[in-house]
Protein backbone atom coordinates (compact mmCIF):
# COMPACT_ATOMS: atom_id res chain seq x y z
CA UNK A 1 0.00 0.00 0.00
CA UNK A 2 1.21 3.69 -0.83
CA UNK A 3 2.73 5.93 1.55
CA UNK A 4 0.13 8.76 2.11
CA UNK A 5 0.79 12.34 2.42
CA UNK A 6 -1.36 14.69 3.41
CA UNK A 7 -0.84 18.86 2.45
CA UNK A 8 -2.81 22.08 3.64
CA UNK A 9 -2.11 25.32 3.73
CA UNK A 10 -1.27 27.60 7.13
CA UNK A 11 -2.89 31.36 6.53
CA UNK A 12 -2.59 34.22 8.89
CA UNK A 13 -2.48 38.35 8.71
CA UNK A 14 1.33 37.63 7.59
CA UNK A 15 2.21 34.44 6.52
CA UNK A 16 0.70 31.73 3.51
CA UNK A 17 2.80 28.52 4.32
CA UNK A 18 2.19 25.23 2.99
CA UNK A 19 2.21 22.12 5.25
CA UNK A 20 2.76 18.34 4.98
CA UNK A 21 2.83 15.58 7.06
CA UNK A 22 2.74 11.71 6.64
CA UNK A 23 1.41 9.16 9.01
CA UNK A 24 3.83 9.71 11.18
CA UNK A 25 3.90 13.55 11.57
CA UNK A 26 4.64 16.50 10.29
CA UNK A 27 7.01 16.73 7.38
CA UNK A 28 7.29 20.03 5.72
CA UNK A 29 6.66 23.97 6.21
CA UNK A 30 7.10 25.76 3.40
CA UNK A 31 8.30 29.38 3.04
CA UNK A 32 6.23 32.71 2.77
CA UNK A 33 4.77 32.91 -1.11
CA UNK A 34 5.76 29.11 -2.09
CA UNK A 35 3.52 28.01 -5.32
CA UNK A 36 2.21 24.74 -4.85
CA UNK A 37 4.57 23.17 -7.28
CA UNK A 38 7.30 23.95 -5.39
CA UNK A 39 5.32 21.95 -2.31
CA UNK A 40 5.17 19.06 -4.63
CA UNK A 41 8.39 18.85 -6.12
CA UNK A 42 9.36 18.66 -2.93
CA UNK A 43 7.19 16.06 -2.10
CA UNK A 44 8.28 13.61 -4.67
CA UNK A 45 11.39 13.87 -4.61
CA UNK A 46 11.24 12.48 -0.84
CA UNK A 47 8.38 10.86 -0.95
CA UNK A 48 8.71 9.70 -4.26
CA UNK A 49 5.76 6.44 -4.18
CA UNK A 50 3.39 8.60 -1.68
CA UNK A 51 0.14 9.42 -3.16
CA UNK A 52 -0.17 12.99 -2.03
CA UNK A 53 -3.88 14.40 -0.88
CA UNK A 54 -5.09 17.89 0.09
CA UNK A 55 -6.57 17.32 3.63
CA UNK A 56 -7.35 20.41 5.65
CA UNK A 57 -8.55 17.96 8.99
CA UNK A 58 -5.32 15.90 8.66
CA UNK A 59 -3.24 19.12 9.38
CA UNK A 60 -5.43 20.71 11.30
CA UNK A 61 -3.98 20.27 14.68
CA UNK A 62 -0.58 21.53 13.04
CA UNK A 63 -2.50 24.64 11.99
CA UNK A 64 -4.05 25.32 15.33
CA UNK A 65 -0.26 24.74 17.12
CA UNK A 66 1.40 26.93 13.57
CA UNK A 67 -1.50 30.21 14.64
CA UNK A 68 -0.91 29.46 18.55
CA UNK A 69 2.86 30.19 17.85
CA UNK A 70 2.02 33.41 15.40
CA UNK A 71 -0.09 34.60 18.00
CA UNK A 72 2.69 34.45 20.90
CA UNK A 73 0.55 31.64 22.73
CA UNK A 74 2.93 28.96 22.14
CA UNK A 75 6.54 28.26 22.35
CA UNK A 76 7.25 25.40 20.42
CA UNK A 77 5.55 23.02 17.85
CA UNK A 78 5.05 19.77 20.30
CA UNK A 79 3.34 17.36 17.31
CA UNK A 80 4.98 14.29 15.94
CA UNK A 81 7.23 15.41 12.91
CA UNK A 82 8.14 13.25 10.36
CA UNK A 83 11.57 14.48 8.76
CA UNK A 84 14.26 12.19 6.70
CA UNK A 85 17.90 13.72 6.66
CA UNK A 86 21.46 12.11 7.43
CA UNK A 87 22.46 11.43 10.99
CA UNK A 88 24.82 14.55 10.76
CA UNK A 89 21.37 16.68 9.57
CA UNK A 90 19.54 14.52 12.42
CA UNK A 91 22.09 15.69 15.22
CA UNK A 92 22.08 19.52 14.00
CA UNK A 93 18.18 19.81 13.95
CA UNK A 94 18.19 17.99 17.14
CA UNK A 95 20.74 20.40 18.24
CA UNK A 96 18.52 23.15 17.20
CA UNK A 97 15.42 22.11 19.39
CA UNK A 98 18.17 22.75 21.94
CA UNK A 99 17.95 26.39 21.59
CA UNK A 100 15.58 27.98 24.09
CA UNK A 101 12.85 30.36 22.44
CA UNK A 102 14.03 33.83 22.54
CA UNK A 103 17.33 33.02 22.00
CA UNK A 104 20.20 32.94 19.44
CA UNK A 105 22.69 30.69 18.86
CA UNK A 106 25.27 30.97 16.14
CA UNK A 107 26.67 28.29 13.36
CA UNK A 108 29.55 27.86 15.08
CA UNK A 109 27.57 27.27 18.89
CA UNK A 110 25.70 24.63 17.12
CA UNK A 111 28.78 23.14 15.46
CA UNK A 112 30.51 22.78 19.18
CA UNK A 113 27.00 20.91 20.33
CA UNK A 114 27.30 18.30 18.13
CA UNK A 115 30.97 18.02 19.09
CA UNK A 116 32.37 19.01 15.35
CA UNK A 117 33.54 22.25 15.40
CA UNK A 118 35.31 22.31 12.20
CA UNK A 119 31.87 21.62 10.51
CA UNK A 120 30.46 24.99 10.50
CA UNK A 121 29.97 25.09 6.65
CA UNK A 122 28.26 21.42 7.25
CA UNK A 123 26.18 22.55 10.18
CA UNK A 124 25.28 25.76 7.17
CA UNK A 125 24.18 23.34 4.77
CA UNK A 126 22.46 21.08 7.72
CA UNK A 127 20.31 23.99 8.52
CA UNK A 128 19.25 25.46 5.14
CA UNK A 129 18.11 21.26 4.74
CA UNK A 130 15.92 21.57 7.59
CA UNK A 131 12.15 20.65 5.86
CA UNK A 132 9.99 22.38 8.90
CA UNK A 133 10.70 25.49 9.69
CA UNK A 134 9.24 26.67 13.06
CA UNK A 135 8.95 23.40 14.54
CA UNK A 136 12.94 22.68 14.46
CA UNK A 137 13.68 26.59 14.80
CA UNK A 138 16.50 27.47 12.52
CA UNK A 139 15.52 30.72 12.64
CA UNK A 140 17.41 31.36 16.09
CA UNK A 141 21.00 30.51 14.22
CA UNK A 142 22.89 33.68 13.41
CA UNK A 143 26.36 35.01 12.38
CA UNK A 144 28.79 35.13 14.86
CA UNK A 145 29.03 38.37 14.57
CA UNK A 146 25.56 39.03 15.25
CA UNK A 147 24.33 39.09 11.87
CA UNK A 148 21.09 37.43 10.48
CA UNK A 149 21.99 34.80 7.74
CA UNK A 150 20.24 32.95 5.01
CA UNK A 151 17.13 31.77 6.05
CA UNK A 152 15.13 29.69 3.88
CA UNK A 153 11.96 31.48 4.26
CA UNK A 154 13.65 34.71 3.40
CA UNK A 155 15.41 37.31 6.31
CA UNK A 156 11.91 39.18 6.34
CA UNK A 157 10.12 36.28 8.32
CA UNK A 158 13.36 35.38 10.19
CA UNK A 159 13.38 39.07 11.61
CA UNK A 160 9.54 38.73 12.46
CA UNK A 161 10.28 35.24 14.03
CA UNK A 162 13.01 36.75 16.23
CA UNK A 163 11.07 39.71 16.74
CA UNK A 164 8.00 37.33 17.82
CA UNK A 165 10.16 35.46 20.28
CA UNK A 166 11.11 38.64 22.37
CA UNK A 167 14.93 37.35 21.03
CA UNK A 168 17.12 39.35 23.34
CA UNK A 169 20.99 38.10 22.63
CA UNK A 170 21.26 40.30 19.31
Amino acid sequence: MKEMIYWSKFEDDNWSLYLAKTENGLCYIGSPGEAYEQLEAWLQKHFPKANIVESKEALQPYVHELREYFEGRRKAITLPIDIKGTAFQHAVWEALKQIPYGQTHSYSDIAERIQKPKAVRAVGSAIGANPVLIAVPCHRVIGKNGSLTGFRAGIEMKEYLLKLEGEENR
